[in-house]
């Protein structure tokens, strides 16, 4: 028999205490948290109605700080934060109406799409030049959540807050990618920039090429966006047109002006009646062509003939082509359509909305929504059906493209009226629905971007406001005010040429998600590489 020792009889060993942190080194691990929460609301504070846009690059400065150096979980949580508090203020105009249900429900999931560019960029941020990867990936979750779910949402792309910024021109580059790109680059190359400042003034030894890469992130967007200065110009190629925007107001904002659509169409004939009179009494310049915002007439003229009337009565009157917005019934489907009408021949040509609105202009989920809340299904009663051909007008010789509203924050809706001939570009839109919100002046610094990005003039009819002209240098020359019966009437130039921007159409975007991709592949193998050495 063999025995053993034991530890029988013989006193316990202490467990070793740990001590409890305290309340100060509590506070401090969500001092990371809140600058992400606190970074997202600066860049929200960026975006118009504001002209802050230079708060986006310390917005982005202050996520790169709450995010370098840490796992990817962390940066799933911390993206998060960042996202709602982006999020939350940018889109409450969505609640404006239908309460803050729909407003919550879309923050939520658009946030997802925001924690895994912060997971992303955590993960890169480890990497040699990490802010340009780090860009990349932020601009990898703007392509995705342009396109999902439910075809996209892509309010809210960084380039959208950037109209009357330094950073403009780069939108003839590449589009909003590039441009949303650069604003991003320069906030983590000014994060990085301060750090190795920080720590070479603390004596720590910095290597040169660090340092090289930290200013370069931070100063090269902005040398590009003024070298590309030299592709924005407001000359006409094409000759001129004189333009005319009308808005004819609404009796009432809210969902409830839908109930008044035979007053909205007779507003608009009415403020184009006005007009005319004021050309006869050479007061205002003759236009060549009248432009009326979405939902003008959504009485479906084809089928009423007491709109019919209406129409052609305000088309005699002012005697030139005029583009209404109607909505259409049509072989079972309903269109959101702008109709092409000739003061002799009547309608002469249309074109149907093709980015229709979920939720607004048709229903995902609807057995579903309709078991949680009837009220939410009952505000769309029949889905919209999409168009499918890109929308250009022949308006007295001038080549009108169209991207109606929503469509104006889909890169591929404005740009395929650029490369189908649209010599200028409008937008017609109705934002009654959401009374006097953010959203208006979020949309129209959209329709700015656009301008820039094709070179092209840009007119924003809208049935409430603002409506405005828009220069192909992005400058704003006449607006209204909002809930106004109103008209604006300009010579504007006809462009032909195309920007980069145009030329390349997606290629700048593919070409990020690329570099995208590359550093996020690169910092998982660079990782597993890490933990299999470790283990050896």
């Amino acid at each position: 028999m063999t025995v053993t020792a034991t530890s029988v009889g013989q006193p316990d060993q202490a467990e070793p205490v740990t001590a409890r942190p305290s309340w100060s080194a509590r506070l401090l691990r969500l001092v990371p948290a809140a600058v992400a929460a606190l970074s997202g609301v600066l860049l929200y504070v960026s975006f118009p109605p504001r002209t802050l846009w230079w708060l986006a690059p310390l917005a982005f400065a202050g996520f790169g700080w709450a995010l370098r150096g840490r796992g990817w979980k962390a940066g799933l949580g911390l993206g998060y934060l960042f996202g709602l508090g982006f999020l939350l203020p940018l889109l409450v105009w969505t609640g404006v109406e239908v309460g803050p249900g729909p407003w919550l429900a879309l923050v939520v999931v658009e946030a997802v799409f925001v924690a895994l560019v912060g997971a992303g960029v955590a993960a890169v941020s480890a990497l040699p030049g990490w802010p340009a990867w780090a860009a990349a990936v932020w601009i990898a979750g703007e392509a995705a959540r342009a396109r999902a779910p439910f075809n996209g949402f892509p309010w809210g792309k960084v380039a959208f807050g950037q109209a009357d910024g330094v950073f403009l021109p780069l939108a003839a580059v590449g589009g909003t990618p590039v441009l949303g790109f650069a604003v991003v680059l320069c906030g983590f190359g000014l994060y990085d920039a301060l750090r190795v400042f920080l720590e070479r003034r603390g004596g720590a030894v910095v290597r040169r090429p660090v340092a090289v890469v930290a200013l370069l992130s931070l100063a090269l967007p902005v040398l590009a966006a003024l070298a590309a200065r030299s592709l924005v110009s407001d000359k006409a190629e094409d000759g001129t047109a004189t333009v005319a925007v009308v808005q004819g107001n609404v009796p009432r904002a809210g969902l409830g002006f839908n109930d008044q659509r035979r007053a909205v169409l007779d507003y608009h004939a009415r403020e184009t009646e006005r007009l005319a009179a004021e050309v006869r009494a050479g007061r205002v310049e003759q236009p060549d062509f009248v432009l009326w915002p979405e939902n003008s007439s959504d009485i479906d003229p084809f089928r009423n003939a007491d709109a019919r009337a209406v129409i052609d009565g305000a088309a005699k009157a002012i005697g030139v082509p005029v583009s209404v917005g109607g909505v259409v019934a049509r072989d079972g489907r309903l269109l959101n359509e702008q109709i092409l009408w000739d003061p002799d021949k009547g309608p002469v040509d249309t074109y149907d909305k093709r980015q229709i609105q979920p939720f607004g202009e048709y229903l995902p989920l609807r057995s579903l929504l309709d078991a949680v809340n009837e009220s939410w299904t009952s505000m769309v009663r029949q889905d919209f059906s999409r168009g499918s051909e890109p929308g250009v007008f022949t308006m007295d010789g001038a080549r009108v493209g169209l991207a109606t509203c929503y469509e104006a924050a889909f890169d591929w809706a404005v740009r395929d009226t650029v490369t189908n001939g649209a010599q200028l570009i409008s937008v017609p839109s109705n934002n009654a629905t959401f009374d006097r919100s953010e959203m208006t002046y979020q949309q129209l610094a959209m329709s700015r971007i656009r301008a820039v990005e094709h070179s092209r003039t840009v007119t924003v009819p809208v049935t409430s406001g603002v409506s405005a002209v828009i220069m192909p240098d992005g400058r704003i020359t006449q607006r209204t005010g909002m809930f106004v019966a109103d008209s604006l009437v300009q010579e504007v130039p006809l462009r032909s040429s195309k920007t980069p921007a145009t030329q390349l159409g997606v290629g700048p975007e593919i070409a990020l998600l690329l570099v995208a991709a590359g550093g996020v592949g690169w910092a998982v193998a660079a990782g597993v590489r890490g933990r299999r050495a470790g283990e050896v």
